[in-house]
């Protein structure tokens, strides 16, 4: 025990040294970085000394978890009422909504479209590399792996067929999905949002006073449900030292080596799919040399937290202030993709384990038939995944049952899970700002001055 003390109080003097850079100039997103790299540290340093799966490591990660799972259930908590008053607040600013019809195809459209080309890409890679789910060995922190996902995920997920799947963003009781009550939960929270804004757009033209105290109210939410987020996200550094603490602390070397070419495979297909954002962002006239520079700090908060939901009022302030994207398109942009098209983890990675485990069942990964099968599959079940660690793991838990596939192989890749995961997480949010900024354009809405502009003013949430 005594041993234990003093892993906490190395720990806690670590959360000591970030809360004196909290006192400094540096940014939130910066500060993060550093709670990563030193989680990372502490984490290797601890299964040198004592090796993985000593008593005394998995006491004491056990006491940092609450710490780090005590972060990502204050993210799941903030999800719903962020996505909620968003978009809210989003389509009731419109004003028209025959506006909100040419926001909703254009943005949606292009995260869609985005994330069918994320799903042939991870298709390419995992042909390219030749993963198998073959030959990988099942120990038993992934035979827990899957009772866990089996007993809390797959009887909630892999029944879904995809007409139910549709029919489900359709909210029959939005305050039980407020609760997260179903899998595709947060999608119909957008839809009971966007329809309150266009309500709200109703009332303004038949009751101007009513209206305008509506509109009053609704700011009011926005702006509090805002201070709440920006509440938590002071936690993240420290949630995230924690997080990468547990990660480097019990992870097994020889299994990251072994599943090395699936992560080199993973990072290869999100580099191409930020080529294939820039290449979108060049056809609507917009500068990627310029859009990347003016987005590293949602790009570093996103790789670092894992969380697309968590980086929603720093993406909106982003593109707002830096990229000449009007509010109302921005709210929409990201809220809409830490839900729908999550390039990353809704598209790349579930694309990949479907090739991967496709020949463990006798069926051919290079039948085009199968293959546009899967990636209509996959595009179409992309909506609805939270944008918080664990997201993509529902994505492929809906995606290979409807493929006729087993989800063993989600089980079989934990060692590598959050790895993988930070870069899917900066993609989904660069999938997200690409939307935006290409629907403004499209639209015509753009700022261009702030667009061009070589000042980068200070975030309030960086």
């Amino acid at each position: 025990m005594a041993t234990v003390l003093v892993n906490l109080l190395i720990f806690a003097a670590l959360i000591v040294v970030l809360v004196r850079l909290q006192g400094g100039r540096l940014s939130l997103s910066v500060r993060v970085f550093v709670g990563l790299i030193l989680g990372t540290l502490f984490g290797i340093g601890l299964q040198l000394v004592y090796g993985n799966g000593a008593p005394v490591l998995k006491t004491t990660i056990d006491w940092i978890n609450v710490v780090g799972n005590g972060y990502v259930q204050l993210l799941q908590m903030v999800v719903m009422p962020l996505v909620f008053a968003a978009i809210l607040s989003a389509v009731s600013r419109l004003y028209d909504a025959s506006a909100l019809g040419r926001i909703s195809v254009l943005t949606l459209g292009t995260l869609l479209v985005t994330t069918a080309i994320a799903a042939f890409v991870g298709v390419v890679m995992a042909l390219a590399f030749g993963l198998t789910a073959e030959g990988l060995t099942q120990g038993a922190a992934e035979t827990a792996r899957l009772a866990a996902l089996e007993t809390n995920y797959a009887p909630k997920v892999a029944d879904l067929t995809v007409p139910q799947l549709l029919l489900s963003f359709i909210p029959k009781n939005p305050f039980a999905d407020l609760t997260g009550a179903n899998p595709t939960s947060i999608i119909a929270v957008v839809v009971f949002a966007a329809f309150l804004g266009v309500a709200a757009i109703r009332l303004v033209r038949r009751d101007e006073e009513k209206g305008r105290s509506l509109l009053n109210l609704i700011d009011i939410l926005q702006a509090w449900i805002g201070q709440l987020v920006r509440l938590i996200m002071v936690l993240t550094p420290y949630g995230v030292m924690a997080l990468m603490t547990k990660m480097a602390a019990t992870s097994n070397a020889s299994d990251i080596l072994n599943l090395g070419k699936f992560v080199v495979a993973s990072y290869l297909g999100l580099g191409i799919m930020f080529v294939v954002h820039a290449v979108l962002l060049s056809l609507t006239g917009v500068n990627p040399l310029v859009f990347f520079r003016k987005i590293v700090p949602a790009l570093t908060f996103a790789f670092s937290s894992r969380s697309s939901a968590a980086t929603i009022p720093l993406n909106v302030e982003i593109q707002t202030r830096r990229l000449g994207v009007p509010q109302t398109i921005a709210s929409f942009s990201a809220s809409f993709g830490a839900t729908i098209g999550q390039n990353g983890c809704a598209g790349l990675y579930p694309a990949m384990l479907a090739v991967m485990v496709a020949p463990t069942v006798g069926i051919n990964p290079l039948d085009p038939g199968w293959i546009m099968t899967l990636l209509a599959i996959v595009t179409l079940s992309s909506a609805g995944v939270a944008g918080v660690g664990g997201g993509a793991t529902m994505a492929a838990l809906i995606v290979l049952p409807a493929m006729g596939l087993p989800v063993t192989l989600v089980a079989l890749l934990i060692s590598v899970e959050p790895l993988i995961d930070m870069g899917r997480t900066a993609l989904n949010v660069s999938g997200s700002m690409t939307a935006g900024t290409v629907t403004s354009q499209i639209l015509g809405q753009t700022d261009k001055a702030v667009l061009q502009s070589r000042d980068e003013p200070s975030l309030q949430n960086a």
